[in-house]
């Protein structure tokens, strides 16, 4: 499921910017790890859901990984490998459908049910991020244009220590510090009636 190469180190490194994430070329890490979702779902663990792999138009190679749930208050799904404390991540998402919601987000330093979640939503014009133990909770929030229905859309996060940024559409509009949780697994997230497409899960461990 999990496929690692120095190339994909180069080309996530070279997209993303390593002074972008935390002001210096020094703290990152040597290796990147991309979630090949064209493979069977193996050592992925679902918490809520129903995730599925389909042919997606414009997806790269042609297919995703699609949530289809519609009767849950969140759906989850966590990757393989972590725990990761410092750490940048990426997806390709696409809102294909919802009238209570449209979302799609980033779900890191997962442990024992408890994460952090960044998010944007088709259906509001705001980027959050969120805390989750037992309730979800608002950490910091802006304001920006929804994320189209129907289009592929870029979601990245960097954590280190207890800095969170957040970036949607290579727009970077959160910057804050929690120290609610401090490592864990990374994974995907959406809520309600989502039914929402990702691809390129992009795993960046940071040094230091």
């Amino acid at each position: 499921m999990t496929t690692i190469s120095r190339r994909q180190f180069v080309v996530v490194a070279s997209a993303f910017g390593a002074s972008q994430f935390t002001g210096s070329r020094r703290s990152l890490a040597v290796d990147a790890v991309q979630f090949d979702v064209n493979k069977p779902l193996q050592g992925w663990q679902t918490i809520s859901g129903y995730w599925i792999i389909q042919d997606v138009p414009g997806a790269r190679d042609g297919r995703a990984l699609v949530q289809r749930a519609t009767n849950n208050q969140y759906n989850v799904i966590v990757a393989p490998g972590g725990p990761y404390e410092n750490v940048s991540v990426s997806v390709r998402f696409k809102p294909l459908a919802g009238r209570e919601d449209a979302s799609g987000g980033i779900v890191f330093r997962y442990s024992e049910g408890r994460y952090y979640l960044i998010r944007a939503n088709a259906l509001e014009d705001n980027f959050r991020l969120y805390y989750y133990d037992g309730s979800r909770r608002m950490l910091a929030s802006a304001t920006t244009n929804p994320p189209a229905l129907g289009q592929w859309h870029t979601l990245r996060i960097t954590a280190q220590g207890d800095r969170i940024q957040g970036w949607l559409n290579d727009q970077a509009l959160l910057d804050h510090r929690d120290s609610h949780f401090a490592a864990g697994r990374v994974g995907l997230w959406t809520k309600a009636d989502s039914i929402t497409a990702f691809q390129a899960l992009t795993v960046l461990p940071i040094e230091g």
